[in-house]
Formats: structure tokens, sequence, C-alpha cells
């Protein structure tokens, strides 16, 4: 490499990351516009948690077809790191494969162990192409799915086949240019990486010097830029779980499942009602709260968890696949619910970056402007997406609070309900009937 191509490369690695970290640097900053809640508890457990589900990959297991094939394309993603490590080493000093010299004999096996994963990938990445285009499997052409969401897993695919493209042009080439001792390298002989030195002799053989040199360079820097491009690609698109499952499976609720939190002022309120001690007519004391707003009709009202959670969404849409509501044709889907969560944080983010760091009201909100109270108050509350989700989402815990907000805020409850309700009130039981009126049963014994 000249001295030009170095700086060149530097440029690049310099704006690729810095794009990077200042749209990382947003998602932060949009997490954190959700409530405060607690979640250091428990360490140990959440270490564990995140071992198993988020690097083990636990919860694929469930279909094990697809999670053979998402396996072979994380585990290439995973170890073919250490690859983009020697190119950025280097690219930086003008080197070639420097790695190699240290490492010897396991650098072979090394790039060779990478090379298979990379066959791999491919392979799996032409499965799931052809799962979502040829096969059209249900849960991945979802009505919510069409337009951008499709696009986008197909790009991301797209750009998962030119980058292995790339790796085997860089390797085929080199090896091809090393046996002829014309390669960057010095020395003469042959890497024989398992999977290149077979494609380098069949589709590179009979080449000039000229043009493998050129080829080695086009797949050499094919690969840098289409790591780059991949790396910012990613705030844009939903292949942030890349990086967010690992933090939001260690932030996940490691409460059992059917557990809900009650609300603080609302309990307050009821131990004051059940004390016989209390005054009900005593004003608050000074300096006291009033209570906060009941349940969530915007993101700013949900918790900073969810916000992760929404961002972390794979869309893979297991969580809709399971949901009984959505199997029986309501209109209910949680992916939506998480895909809307999300679409509406990045529409408050852009206000906020628009009006210099400040949310301007702009009539809009989560509940009604993207989620219908219909689709609410189809769930069951019966977790089947919970347990399903690859990366512990939780769309329930989003749908009940936006639930408590239509009935503790606007008493917006279905008529069943609201009837459902005035029964527990005024008599004791969701029934329509007195305490009284309930024992009669027993004078017909």
């Amino acid at each position: 490499m000249t001295y030009l191509d170095n700086i060149l490369f530097v440029i690049f690695l310099v704006f690729g990351i810095g794009y990077f970290t200042k749209n990382i640097k947003k998602i932060i900053r949009n997490i954190r516009l959700g409530q405060n809640v607690d979640r250091s508890d428990n360490a140990a457990a959440r270490w564990r948690n995140m071992s198993l589900v988020a690097l083990g990959q636990k919860k694929m297991f469930t279909r094990p077809i697809p999670a053979l094939l998402h396996f072979m394309l994380y585990a290439a993603f995973v170890i073919t790191q250490i690859e983009l490590l020697e190119i950025i080493v280097d690219g930086i000093f003008g080197t070639h494969r420097f790695f190699k010299t240290g490492l010897g004999g396991f650098y072979t096996f090394l790039i060779s162990f990478i090379e298979i994963l990379s066959l791999l990938a491919l392979i799996a990445t032409v499965a799931f192409l052809a799962r979502r285009n040829l096969l059209k499997l249900p849960r991945l052409n979802k009505e919510e799915l069409l337009g951008w969401p499709k696009k986008d897993a197909n790009l991301i695919l797209i750009m998962e086949i030119i980058l292995v493209l790339c790796i085997f042009t860089m390797n085929g080439t080199d090896e091809v240019l090393y046996s002829l001792g014309k390669s960057h390298f010095e020395g003469t002989g042959s890497f024989h990486f398992a999977v290149s030195q077979f494609l380098g002799t069949a589709f590179f053989g009979g080449m000039s010097e000229g043009a493998l040199h050129v080829l080695e360079r086009i797949g050499w820097w094919g690969h840098f830029l289409m790591v780059m491009a991949f790396l910012n690609y990613l705030y844009f698109s939903k292949h942030l779980h890349i990086l967010l499952a690992f933090p939001n499976t260690y932030f996940a609720n490691l409460k059992p499942l059917g557990e809900f939190d009650n609300l603080e002022a609302v309990t307050k309120e009821v131990k004051l009602m059940m004390d016989p001690n209390a005054d009900p007519f005593a004003a608050p004391a000074e300096g006291a709260e009033a209570p906060a707003k009941f349940g969530a009709s915007d993101i700013q009202d949900l918790n900073w968890v969810q916000l992760l959670n929404a961002y972390t969404c794979t869309e893979c849409g297991r969580c809709t696949s399971v949901c009984p509501a959505n199997t029986t044709g309501k209109k209910l889907s949680p992916r939506k619910i998480m895909m809307d969560t999300r679409d509406r944080m990045e529409e408050v983010g852009r206000n906020i970056d628009t009006n210099k760091g400040v949310f301007v009201p702009d009539n809009k909100a989560l509940l009604n402007d993207y989620i219908t109270p219909e689709e609410l108050w189809a769930c069951t509350s019966c977790n089947a997406c919970v347990e399903e989700c690859p990366v512990s989402i939780s769309p329930l815990s989003i749908i009940m609070d936006m639930r408590r907000y239509l009935v503790m805020e606007q008493s917006a409850a279905p008529a069943a309900l609201n009837s459902m309700m005035t029964n527990v009130e005024n008599n004791g039981a969701p029934w329509p009937y007195n305490q009284q009126d309930r024992l009669n049963w027993k004078n017909e014994m």
C-alpha cells in the first residue's frame, strides 16, 4: 500500500467510526427519554441470562432450522472480526497480513476457520433470502413488514453476500499470487486456506499478475468498506440487535412473567382505605408530590428498558406468530407494537434534533397515532410473545401500561370491562349480584 492508500484508509476509518458513534449517542439519548427503572439487582442472574440468551442464543433453538442458519451467520460475524482487525492494522501501517509472521501455522488454521464459517454464512444468507422472497413464510410477510422493513431485511442480506464474496476474492487471489511468489507478502509457496485454495485456482488461476493484484485490492477494500457501510447502516436498520441484544437481555425483567408492577400511588390509596385509623378527608402532606401520570400514552411515559426493547427488536415475528389474538384474525401484532414504539421514538428524536435539544409538542402520541386501542384490548396478556422472543423483549409490558392509561386517565375501557369494574366496586365481585344474592344458592340445598 502507498502512503496515499494509508491516508485514505484512515480517513474512511475515522469517518466511519465517528458517524457510527454520533448515531449511537442519538440512540442512547432516545432511550433515556423513558422513565427510570432500577434493573441493577441480582447481577449474577443477569450475567447468566445474557450469556445464555444473547451469547448462547438459547431461545433461538425452539425452532431448530432457522436457529442453525442464524448460528452460522452469528458465528461468522463474531470470528470474522479477527480478520477485520488485521485489515485495520494493515490499512493503518501499510503492512500485508500482519498476523501471519507472528502466528505461523496457526494463522493458516485461523483464516481457514474463518473461511469455512464464511461459506456457511453464505449458505445461510441465501436460505434466508429464499425464506423471505420465494417461500414467503407467513410471519415474514405480514402487513407491518410491507415497504421499508422488507427492503431493509433483503438489503442487509445482500450486503452480507457481498462481504463474503469480498473475503473470498481477497483470499483467493492472494492464494494464487503467493504461490507465484508475487504476493504483497514476501515468500513463495501457498497459504493453503481451506476454501480459497480451491476457489483461487478455479476462478483466478489463469489471470495475469496485474489482474490478480487489482482483484486482491478490490476484495481487500471491499471487505473494509462493506464493514464500515454495515456498521453505519445499523442505525437505520432492524439489525441493531447485533449490538443491543446483550444489554437488552442483561436488563430484562427477572420476575415471573405473570407478575405485574403495582402503581405506587394506587397502592398508597388502597392502604389508606384499609387503615381504620386513617382520615379519608385529610389533606395531602405539605410538599407531597402530585401522583404521577397513570399508565403510558407516549414514549416518555414508558421506562427506558421498554425503549431499549424497541430498538432491540429484530422484527423476526416469532412473537406475532404465537400470539393467539393475531392467530384468530384480530388486529394485534406484538411485533408491530415494538416497531411502532421505535418509530415514534425516532420521530421524537428528530423533533429534538430539529429544535436544538428540546422536544416541542407535536400533537402526536404513541397511543392512537401509532397504536390503536383496538390493538391493545385484543391482547389476552398470555405472555406468549414474551416467552417466544429470542432476545427477551416484552411487548406485553407496553400494552399493559397503555391499557392503564386508557382505563385510569381516560376511562376508556371497553363496555364489558367497565361493567365488570363497576360490579367489583359495588358488589365486591365481577357479577351483577350483590353479596347477599350470591348466597341464595344455599337456600336451595
